[in-house]
């Protein structure tokens, strides 16, 4: 299972911050780096797999473009949500695949082809339709997408750890990859995503308090 430490950028820096409330995200000034520079916060982290979401973008107001495009060279490959509102907004850089959030990319999935689909959650339901997550993934099949992103906003930041039952069930209804991100508390709910099947787990917080060791996220593999 790949281990995907995930940035959160604003403002031109690497912010923190909990449940999906952007306006209180502040630079992040503590743990292992010394800096929220994005380039100088990847290289010393040195993770395999980077998720950046770029907030700005996500929100209409400038973006991150120039930062993911030096972050990108120092990762094995990199996720990149920046807000899609249509096809035309994927960026195409070598080693990054776009993210496409049910947030910002409309009722029409079909029209997007390759990256990956995130399903952005809040109050248990897909946004802004308030889809059962099980059923959407159920259906999401039939979009050209490269895989699937469970991104749980509410529990951003929060620690608030996983019911293995319910990943369960997510996994089965899914036929293709799969990643989950949001809440992740440490090495238990890792070990209950890779045992329940999922491709890759998305985490930031525990990392940066060393609960999740950093050697494993250098590593990019949990298993």
């Amino acid at each position: 299972m790949e281990l995907i430490l995930a940035v959160d950028l604003k403002d031109g820096l690497v912010v923190h911050g909990k449940s999906g409330r952007r306006d209180q995200y502040a630079p992040l000034t503590w743990g292992p780096a010394p800096t929220a520079e994005p380039v100088g916060f990847v290289r010393t982290l040195r993770p395999a797999y980077l998720y950046i979401a770029d907030l700005d973008r996500i929100e209409g107001r400038g973006d991150h473009d120039r930062e993911v495009k030096d972050c990108a060279p120092l990762v094995k490959h990199c996720y990149l949500d920046r807000g899609c509102r249509g096809p035309e907004d994927y960026l195409q850089v070598p080693g990054v695949s776009t993210i496409v959030g049910t947030e910002t990319g409309g009722a029409d999935l079909e029209r997007y082809h390759g990256g990956y689909l995130s399903l952005d959650i809040r109050d248990g339901g897909v946004i802004p339709t308030g889809t059962d997550p099980v059923s959407f993934l159920a259906a999401a099949g039939r979009y050209s997408f490269d895989g699937c992103i469970l991104l749980n906003i509410q529990a951003v930041g929060t620690e608030t750890g996983l019911d293995r039952d319910r990943l369960a069930r997510l996994r089965e209804a899914c036929t293709g990859r799969l990643f989950y991100g949001g809440g992740v508390k440490g090495e238990e709910d890792l070990d209950a995503l890779q045992e329940t099947g999922f491709d890759g787990a998305i985490v930031a917080t525990a990392v940066h308090k060393g609960i999740i060791p950093l050697d494993a996220v250098r590593r990019g593999q949990w298993s």
